[in-house]
This record gives C-alpha cells, structure tokens and sequence, in this order.
C-alpha cells in the first residue's frame, strides 16, 4: 500500500502551461486522470497558438540559431508587431517542451526549473 500511494505521486506536468502539477489529496482517487493545474488552464486548454509557438521553437534549435535560442526570440518570431502579448504562451511551449525532453531551460548559464523560472530565459536543445 506504502508503494502506491508513492506511486501515485509521480511528478505530472500541466497540459496547458508546463508546470508541475502538485498532489493533491483531493486527487487520490483520479490522479491517473488529472491533466491540468488550475481551473484556468483547463478552460484555456492547448490551442493552434501553443502548437504553433512549439514548432517555431522546435525549428528555431534544429535549423536557423543553433543550438539555443532565447524566449524573446521565438516572441518576436510568433508574434513580430506584439511579441508581448505572446510572450506567455512561447513560455508555456518552451516548458512543455522540456517535460518532453526536447529541450532546457538556462539562466546564467545554468539549467533552471521551468515550474519556478522567473524572467528571460534562453532554450536549449538536448542532445
């Protein structure tokens, strides 16, 4: 019994927005089946925009800047005469990305928790 409710408590990262989703005792019994963090999330969902900010992504490290490419970048890139206003979902993407193992997120040079980044960030691709 010890070993499944360990089990239980697998790390989950959000559909929607990337971050780990945190156990909750009010999950127990549906744990297989959560999806997402918040109510927020859930009615958001994962749009053509989200797909579209992870291609630009995915081809910005494979073809055109290398091997990183900061969130900025990839803003303007989506979104050239509003880069801000999508700005939050590339960051979303980029974290998605990395629970998929496509990619990380550094700061100073140094690998960071895409759950608690704050500020710009550079993605890198993982070899």
């Amino acid at each position: 019994m010890a070993s499944e409710s360990t089990s239980a408590r697998d790390t989950k990262v959000c559909s929607r927005c990337g971050r780990r989703i945190e156990w909750r005792k009010k999950w127990a019994q549906h744990w297989d089946e959560v999806k997402w963090c918040s109510q927020a999330c859930r009615s958001k969902g994962v749009q053509q925009l989200d797909r579209q900010c992870e291609h630009v992504i995915r081809e910005a490290l494979l073809h055109e800047a290398g091997l990183t490419i900061t969130d900025d970048v990839v803003s303007r890139r989506v979104s050239p005469e509003n880069p801000d206003e999508v700005r939050e979902t590339v960051r979303c993407a980029a974290r998605r990305l990395v629970a998929t193992g496509v990619c990380e997120l550094v700061q100073g040079g140094r690998v960071v928790d895409p759950s608690t980044a704050r500020g710009s960030f550079e993605i890198r691709l993982l070899r």
